[in-house]
């Protein structure tokens, strides 16, 4: 994939819900204009990078890029789990994030269990990779420094 790393920046919008009620884990996700404006080469699948809410740390992040085979989704999606512990939810706060690497192709489960387990299969793998000098210094990108007032990158309004 040509367009890794791969940073975008978008308003927090609500998804379907699914992240922290059924699955444990939250998910931010990235309004439509986001997610359709994606490079051609940015297949569907698992991600791993950085990511950071309005002007605060940088994290570890996974983000799952497709239509999420189990729940069977019409609608193309963009969401990102924080590695991190945040106090509440953040609807509406600017999302930056920077996709680093790619894990695995999107799947179908066959069970909600077999899901969650991948989940964390990939949220291990992220937080190895990251750690990975190559990939901690992207940590420190000119992109996480900068304002995040109306700003689309990778070929858009700056």
């Amino acid at each position: 994939m040509r367009s890794l790393p791969y940073f975008c920046r978008g308003q927090v919008v609500r998804g379907f819900g699914r992240g922290s009620k059924d699955l444990g884990i939250p998910t931010a996700n990235f309004p439509e204009s986001v997610v359709d404006n994606l490079p051609a080469d940015i297949s569907t699948g698992i991600y791993y990078g950085w990511a950071r809410v309005d002007n605060g740390d940088i994290h570890k992040m996974v983000m799952s890029i497709g239509w999420n085979p189990y729940y069977k989704n019409t609608k193309k999606s963009m969401e990102t789990h924080v590695i991190h512990k945040f106090k509440e939810d953040f609807y509406g706060q600017m999302l930056s994030v920077a996709m680093v690497g790619y894990i695995r192709p999107e799947r179908g489960f066959k069970s909600l269990d077999e899901l969650i387990a991948a989940i964390h299969s990939d949220i291990e793998e992220a937080k190895t990779k990251l750690d990975l000098p190559e990939h901690l210094k992207l940590k420190e990108h000119n992109f996480f420094k900068t304002s995040t007032a109306n700003q689309i990158l990778n070929g858009h309004r700056l």
